[in-house]
Protein backbone atom coordinates (compact mmCIF):
# COMPACT_ATOMS: atom_id res chain seq x y z
CA UNK A 1 0.00 0.00 0.00
CA UNK A 2 1.15 3.34 -0.96
CA UNK A 3 2.42 5.30 2.06
CA UNK A 4 2.95 8.92 2.38
CA UNK A 5 5.32 9.72 4.57
CA UNK A 6 5.19 12.88 7.58
CA UNK A 7 7.36 15.20 5.77
CA UNK A 8 8.03 17.80 8.38
CA UNK A 9 8.32 15.24 11.32
CA UNK A 10 10.94 13.02 9.28
CA UNK A 11 12.84 16.28 8.60
CA UNK A 12 12.79 17.38 12.61
CA UNK A 13 13.68 13.29 13.21
CA UNK A 14 16.81 13.32 11.17
CA UNK A 15 18.08 17.16 12.06
CA UNK A 16 16.60 18.55 15.17
CA UNK A 17 19.01 16.92 17.25
CA UNK A 18 22.25 17.71 15.13
CA UNK A 19 21.81 21.39 14.86
CA UNK A 20 23.37 24.64 16.78
CA UNK A 21 20.07 26.04 16.51
CA UNK A 22 16.56 24.99 15.97
CA UNK A 23 13.91 27.27 13.97
CA UNK A 24 11.52 24.25 13.48
CA UNK A 25 10.04 24.09 16.86
CA UNK A 26 6.50 25.60 16.64
CA UNK A 27 5.92 26.14 20.71
CA UNK A 28 8.05 29.02 22.46
CA UNK A 29 11.61 27.99 24.28
CA UNK A 30 10.35 25.05 27.19
CA UNK A 31 9.99 25.80 30.40
CA UNK A 32 12.36 24.60 32.87
CA UNK A 33 10.38 22.14 36.05
CA UNK A 34 11.56 24.31 38.54
CA UNK A 35 10.23 27.52 36.92
CA UNK A 36 6.62 25.57 36.10
CA UNK A 37 6.62 24.61 39.73
CA UNK A 38 7.70 27.93 41.56
CA UNK A 39 8.46 27.09 44.51
CA UNK A 40 5.18 25.32 45.06
CA UNK A 41 6.37 23.30 47.85
CA UNK A 42 3.25 21.30 47.94
CA UNK A 43 3.02 20.28 44.52
CA UNK A 44 7.09 19.71 45.01
CA UNK A 45 5.90 17.16 48.06
CA UNK A 46 2.95 15.91 45.56
CA UNK A 47 4.79 14.66 43.28
CA UNK A 48 7.70 13.13 44.77
CA UNK A 49 5.07 10.75 46.83
CA UNK A 50 3.67 9.68 43.51
CA UNK A 51 3.44 5.98 42.90
CA UNK A 52 4.51 5.77 39.15
CA UNK A 53 1.91 3.84 38.06
CA UNK A 54 -1.30 3.90 35.58
CA UNK A 55 -3.47 7.20 36.05
CA UNK A 56 -7.07 7.47 35.06
CA UNK A 57 -6.59 5.98 31.25
CA UNK A 58 -8.91 8.60 29.88
CA UNK A 59 -7.21 11.45 32.07
CA UNK A 60 -7.07 12.23 35.54
CA UNK A 61 -10.40 14.51 37.14
CA UNK A 62 -8.06 17.03 38.22
CA UNK A 63 -6.68 17.50 34.51
CA UNK A 64 -9.98 17.19 32.98
CA UNK A 65 -11.51 19.79 35.09
CA UNK A 66 -8.90 22.21 34.55
CA UNK A 67 -9.27 21.41 30.40
CA UNK A 68 -13.11 21.29 30.63
CA UNK A 69 -12.93 25.54 31.94
CA UNK A 70 -11.54 26.17 28.85
CA UNK A 71 -14.81 25.58 26.76
CA UNK A 72 -17.71 26.80 27.06
CA UNK A 73 -20.12 24.20 28.07
CA UNK A 74 -17.72 21.22 28.54
CA UNK A 75 -18.28 18.89 30.93
CA UNK A 76 -14.83 17.08 32.27
CA UNK A 77 -16.61 13.63 33.30
CA UNK A 78 -18.32 13.47 29.71
CA UNK A 79 -16.98 15.73 26.85
CA UNK A 80 -13.16 15.63 27.30
CA UNK A 81 -10.68 12.40 26.52
CA UNK A 82 -6.69 13.13 27.59
CA UNK A 83 -4.37 12.10 24.80
CA UNK A 84 -0.52 11.45 24.13
CA UNK A 85 0.21 14.62 22.38
CA UNK A 86 -2.54 16.21 19.94
CA UNK A 87 -0.66 13.99 17.28
CA UNK A 88 -3.03 10.51 19.01
CA UNK A 89 -5.73 12.73 19.33
CA UNK A 90 -5.81 13.73 15.39
CA UNK A 91 -5.09 9.87 14.87
CA UNK A 92 -7.42 8.16 16.83
CA UNK A 93 -10.17 10.39 15.83
CA UNK A 94 -9.37 9.66 12.12
CA UNK A 95 -9.59 6.28 13.05
CA UNK A 96 -13.00 7.32 14.48
CA UNK A 97 -14.66 8.87 11.89
CA UNK A 98 -13.44 8.31 8.66
CA UNK A 99 -14.94 4.92 6.54
CA UNK A 100 -14.29 3.91 3.11
CA UNK A 101 -15.31 6.37 0.47
CA UNK A 102 -15.33 9.32 2.85
CA UNK A 103 -13.18 12.28 2.32
CA UNK A 104 -11.88 15.26 3.79
CA UNK A 105 -11.80 18.84 3.29
CA UNK A 106 -8.62 19.92 4.96
CA UNK A 107 -6.96 24.14 5.03
CA UNK A 108 -3.99 24.66 3.60
CA UNK A 109 -1.18 25.57 4.27
CA UNK A 110 -1.43 23.49 7.40
CA UNK A 111 0.22 20.82 9.52
CA UNK A 112 -0.20 17.75 7.42
CA UNK A 113 -0.31 15.31 10.08
CA UNK A 114 -4.65 14.40 9.34
CA UNK A 115 -4.20 15.02 5.26
CA UNK A 116 -1.48 12.26 5.76
CA UNK A 117 -3.59 10.06 7.80
CA UNK A 118 -6.31 10.48 5.60
CA UNK A 119 -4.45 9.75 2.24
CA UNK A 120 -2.44 6.46 3.63
CA UNK A 121 -6.05 5.48 4.40
CA UNK A 122 -6.95 5.90 1.07
CA UNK A 123 -9.54 8.85 1.64
CA UNK A 124 -9.26 11.64 -1.14
CA UNK A 125 -8.62 14.83 0.41
CA UNK A 126 -9.34 18.23 -0.71
CA UNK A 127 -7.55 21.14 0.09
CA UNK A 128 -9.24 24.65 0.73
CA UNK A 129 -6.59 27.54 0.87
CA UNK A 130 -5.59 30.63 2.97
CA UNK A 131 -4.83 32.91 0.42
CA UNK A 132 -1.73 34.54 1.08
CA UNK A 133 -1.93 37.34 -1.46
CA UNK A 134 -5.05 38.32 0.88
CA UNK A 135 -2.90 38.27 4.14
CA UNK A 136 -3.71 34.70 4.76
CA UNK A 137 -7.89 35.13 4.55
CA UNK A 138 -9.58 32.08 4.28
CA UNK A 139 -11.02 31.26 0.28
CA UNK A 140 -14.86 30.90 1.09
CA UNK A 141 -15.77 30.08 -2.46
CA UNK A 142 -12.66 27.38 -2.74
CA UNK A 143 -14.24 25.85 0.96
CA UNK A 144 -17.50 25.55 -0.50
CA UNK A 145 -15.96 23.97 -4.14
CA UNK A 146 -14.39 21.48 -1.97
CA UNK A 147 -16.81 20.45 0.34
CA UNK A 148 -19.20 17.79 -1.08
CA UNK A 149 -21.93 14.96 -0.01
CA UNK A 150 -18.65 12.65 0.41
CA UNK A 151 -17.06 15.08 3.06
CA UNK A 152 -17.16 13.59 6.16
CA UNK A 153 -14.59 15.80 8.41
CA UNK A 154 -13.69 19.81 7.19
CA UNK A 155 -10.11 20.31 9.20
CA UNK A 156 -8.59 23.38 10.35
CA UNK A 157 -6.24 24.65 12.13
CA UNK A 158 -6.56 28.22 14.00
CA UNK A 159 -4.65 30.02 15.12
CA UNK A 160 -2.87 28.36 11.70
CA UNK A 161 0.30 27.08 11.71
CA UNK A 162 1.93 27.71 9.73
CA UNK A 163 0.81 31.43 9.02
CA UNK A 164 0.24 32.12 12.33
CA UNK A 165 -3.62 33.86 10.89
CA UNK A 166 -6.72 33.70 12.98
CA UNK A 167 -9.60 32.83 11.40
CA UNK A 168 -12.60 36.08 12.00
CA UNK A 169 -15.82 35.27 13.10
CA UNK A 170 -17.36 35.13 8.92
CA UNK A 171 -14.55 32.83 8.29
CA UNK A 172 -15.76 30.34 10.88
CA UNK A 173 -18.88 30.72 10.40
CA UNK A 174 -18.57 29.58 6.62
CA UNK A 175 -17.02 26.72 7.10
CA UNK A 176 -19.75 25.93 9.84
CA UNK A 177 -22.18 26.33 7.40
CA UNK A 178 -20.05 24.35 4.78
CA UNK A 179 -19.99 21.53 7.44
CA UNK A 180 -23.80 21.81 8.26
CA UNK A 181 -24.51 21.71 4.31
CA UNK A 182 -23.07 18.39 4.01
CA UNK A 183 -23.43 17.19 7.78
CA UNK A 184 -19.69 16.96 7.90
CA UNK A 185 -17.75 17.46 11.29
CA UNK A 186 -14.72 20.17 11.96
CA UNK A 187 -11.68 18.77 13.42
CA UNK A 188 -10.36 21.90 15.32
CA UNK A 189 -6.69 21.79 15.71
CA UNK A 190 -6.60 25.09 18.52
CA UNK A 191 -3.23 23.96 19.75
CA UNK A 192 -2.20 27.80 19.29
CA UNK A 193 -5.29 29.33 21.59
CA UNK A 194 -3.30 31.65 23.96
CA UNK A 195 -0.39 32.24 21.82
CA UNK A 196 -1.73 35.14 20.18
CA UNK A 197 0.90 37.85 19.39
CA UNK A 198 -1.41 41.01 18.70
CA UNK A 199 -4.64 40.76 20.87
CA UNK A 200 -5.28 39.77 24.85
CA UNK A 201 -8.44 37.56 24.21
CA UNK A 202 -7.47 34.06 23.44
CA UNK A 203 -8.90 33.13 20.05
CA UNK A 204 -12.61 31.63 19.92
CA UNK A 205 -12.96 27.90 19.84
CA UNK A 206 -15.48 26.24 17.04
CA UNK A 207 -16.74 24.16 19.81
CA UNK A 208 -19.80 25.38 21.38
CA UNK A 209 -20.81 26.44 18.04
CA UNK A 210 -21.53 23.78 16.32
CA UNK A 211 -22.81 19.67 17.46
CA UNK A 212 -20.29 18.21 15.66
CA UNK A 213 -16.67 19.84 16.31
CA UNK A 214 -13.83 18.07 17.93
CA UNK A 215 -12.13 20.36 19.57
CA UNK A 216 -7.79 19.80 19.66
CA UNK A 217 -5.66 21.53 22.20
CA UNK A 218 -1.89 20.78 23.78
CA UNK A 219 -0.01 21.48 26.25
CA UNK A 220 3.21 21.51 23.77
CA UNK A 221 2.26 25.29 21.76
CA UNK A 222 1.09 27.81 24.18
CA UNK A 223 2.37 26.81 27.83
CA UNK A 224 6.18 26.21 26.61
CA UNK A 225 5.76 22.04 27.66
CA UNK A 226 5.90 19.71 24.28
CA UNK A 227 7.69 17.06 26.41
CA UNK A 228 5.07 16.38 28.88
CA UNK A 229 3.25 14.80 25.36
CA UNK A 230 -0.10 15.67 26.90
CA UNK A 231 -2.98 16.58 24.68
CA UNK A 232 -6.64 16.56 24.66
CA UNK A 233 -10.14 16.31 22.55
CA UNK A 234 -13.11 18.01 23.57
CA UNK A 235 -16.47 17.17 21.70
CA UNK A 236 -19.72 15.45 22.17
CA UNK A 237 -19.93 12.42 24.77
CA UNK A 238 -21.16 9.70 22.69
CA UNK A 239 -18.49 10.42 20.19
CA UNK A 240 -15.61 11.72 22.55
CA UNK A 241 -16.79 7.83 24.14
CA UNK A 242 -15.79 5.90 21.15
CA UNK A 243 -12.77 7.79 20.25
CA UNK A 244 -11.68 6.71 23.77
CA UNK A 245 -11.77 3.00 22.70
CA UNK A 246 -9.33 3.49 19.98
CA UNK A 247 -7.05 5.21 22.63
CA UNK A 248 -6.91 2.08 23.97
CA UNK A 249 -5.49 0.39 21.51
CA UNK A 250 -3.05 3.07 20.36
CA UNK A 251 -1.43 4.40 23.99
CA UNK A 252 -4.05 3.61 26.92
CA UNK A 253 -2.83 6.31 28.73
CA UNK A 254 -0.35 9.40 29.10
CA UNK A 255 1.73 9.16 32.09
CA UNK A 256 0.83 9.67 35.64
CA UNK A 257 3.54 12.42 36.21
CA UNK A 258 2.84 13.94 32.87
CA UNK A 259 -1.40 14.31 34.25
CA UNK A 260 -0.15 15.58 37.71
CA UNK A 261 1.71 18.20 35.62
CA UNK A 262 -0.48 19.19 32.97
CA UNK A 263 -3.03 19.56 35.11
CA UNK A 264 -0.86 22.02 37.62
CA UNK A 265 -0.15 24.22 34.51
CA UNK A 266 -3.31 24.84 33.48
CA UNK A 267 -4.97 25.08 36.77
CA UNK A 268 -6.72 28.81 37.36
CA UNK A 269 -3.44 29.92 39.54
CA UNK A 270 -0.41 28.89 36.88
CA UNK A 271 -1.93 28.80 33.18
CA UNK A 272 -2.00 32.60 33.27
CA UNK A 273 1.65 32.63 34.34
CA UNK A 274 2.34 30.29 31.46
CA UNK A 275 0.30 32.16 29.28
CA UNK A 276 1.81 35.60 29.81
CA UNK A 277 5.32 33.96 29.66
CA UNK A 278 4.55 32.45 26.47
CA UNK A 279 3.46 35.58 24.67
CA UNK A 280 6.47 37.57 25.92
CA UNK A 281 8.85 35.28 24.13
CA UNK A 282 6.13 35.84 21.03
CA UNK A 283 5.82 39.46 21.46
CA UNK A 284 9.74 39.91 21.89
CA UNK A 285 11.00 37.78 19.38
CA UNK A 286 8.92 38.89 16.47
CA UNK A 287 10.46 42.46 16.06
CA UNK A 288 13.88 40.76 15.90
CA UNK A 289 12.78 38.86 13.06
CA UNK A 290 10.93 41.20 11.30
CA UNK A 291 13.72 44.00 11.59
CA UNK A 292 16.28 41.16 10.58
CA UNK A 293 14.02 40.64 6.72
CA UNK A 294 13.72 43.93 6.36
CA UNK A 295 17.54 44.47 6.32
CA UNK A 296 17.68 41.74 3.60
CA UNK A 297 16.62 44.19 0.82
CA UNK A 298 13.41 42.42 -0.38
CA UNK A 299 14.66 38.43 -0.45
CA UNK A 300 11.37 37.78 1.83
CA UNK A 301 7.78 38.52 1.68
CA UNK A 302 5.67 37.85 4.47
CA UNK A 303 2.40 38.66 6.50
CA UNK A 304 3.10 38.88 10.12
CA UNK A 305 1.45 36.25 12.48
CA UNK A 306 -1.24 37.49 14.40
CA UNK A 307 -0.41 34.24 17.00
CA UNK A 308 1.88 31.40 17.42
CA UNK A 309 5.62 31.48 17.50
CA UNK A 310 6.22 30.86 14.03
CA UNK A 311 5.80 32.51 10.53
CA UNK A 312 5.43 31.51 7.20
CA UNK A 313 7.52 33.80 4.35
CA UNK A 314 8.13 33.50 0.59
CA UNK A 315 11.79 33.90 -0.49
CA UNK A 316 12.63 35.01 -3.46
CA UNK A 317 15.72 32.77 -4.55
CA UNK A 318 16.06 30.02 -6.81
CA UNK A 319 16.19 27.06 -4.83
CA UNK A 320 13.85 24.81 -3.48
CA UNK A 321 12.77 24.91 0.15
CA UNK A 322 14.14 21.63 1.21
CA UNK A 323 17.35 22.00 -0.32
CA UNK A 324 17.86 25.34 1.22
CA UNK A 325 16.88 24.06 4.71
CA UNK A 326 19.31 21.67 3.99
CA UNK A 327 21.98 23.49 2.84
CA UNK A 328 20.91 26.05 6.16
CA UNK A 329 21.51 22.86 8.30
CA UNK A 330 24.62 21.59 7.54
CA UNK A 331 26.02 25.04 6.72
CA UNK A 332 25.01 27.26 8.96
CA UNK A 333 23.46 24.72 11.74
CA UNK A 334 20.73 26.31 11.39
CA UNK A 335 17.13 24.09 11.21
CA UNK A 336 14.30 26.10 9.70
CA UNK A 337 11.39 24.74 8.13
CA UNK A 338 10.93 24.20 4.33
CA UNK A 339 7.74 25.29 2.65
CA UNK A 340 7.62 21.87 0.61
CA UNK A 341 6.23 19.97 3.88
CA UNK A 342 3.07 22.28 3.83
CA UNK A 343 2.74 21.96 0.39
CA UNK A 344 4.21 25.56 -0.98
CA UNK A 345 7.50 25.74 -1.86
CA UNK A 346 9.87 28.95 -2.38
CA UNK A 347 8.17 29.12 1.37
CA UNK A 348 10.35 29.01 4.98
CA UNK A 349 8.59 28.28 8.03
CA UNK A 350 10.66 30.38 10.65
CA UNK A 351 10.50 30.02 14.56
CA UNK A 352 11.17 32.88 16.58
CA UNK A 353 10.16 32.15 20.47
CA UNK A 354 13.29 32.58 21.82
CA UNK A 355 15.64 35.28 23.45
CA UNK A 356 17.05 37.46 20.79
CA UNK A 357 20.80 36.50 21.29
CA UNK A 358 19.53 33.24 20.25
CA UNK A 359 18.16 34.97 17.41
CA UNK A 360 20.64 36.94 16.19
CA UNK A 361 23.17 34.26 15.99
CA UNK A 362 20.71 32.06 13.99
CA UNK A 363 19.81 34.78 11.61
CA UNK A 364 23.38 35.48 10.90
CA UNK A 365 24.32 32.19 10.24
CA UNK A 366 21.33 32.26 7.57
CA UNK A 367 22.39 35.29 5.93
CA UNK A 368 26.13 33.96 5.80
CA UNK A 369 25.02 30.98 4.10
CA UNK A 370 22.59 33.10 1.41
CA UNK A 371 24.88 35.31 0.66
CA UNK A 372 27.24 32.76 -0.42
CA UNK A 373 23.96 30.88 -2.78
CA UNK A 374 23.20 34.57 -3.70
CA UNK A 375 26.88 35.26 -5.10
Amino acid sequence: MKFTPFDLEYTQSVWEQKVDFNLTESGVHPISLEALLDGDQDKINSLMGTEINYPHVNGNPELRQNIARLYDGAEWDKNVLVTVGAAEANFIIMQTLLADGDEMAVMTPTYKQVWGIAENNGHTVRPFHLRPENGWALDIDDLNAQVNDKTKVISIVNPNNPSGYILKEAEMNAIINAADRVGAWILADEVYRGAERLQEDETPSFYGKYDKVLAIGSTSKAYGLPGLRVGWIVGPADTVEDIWRRHEYTTITATMLSNHLAAHALSPQVRPRLIKRTRDYIRKGYPVLEAWMEEQEGLFSYTPPQASAVTFVKYHLDVNSTELMETLCREASVFVGAGDSFGMDNHLRIAFGQDKEVLDEAFSRIRKTIQRLQG
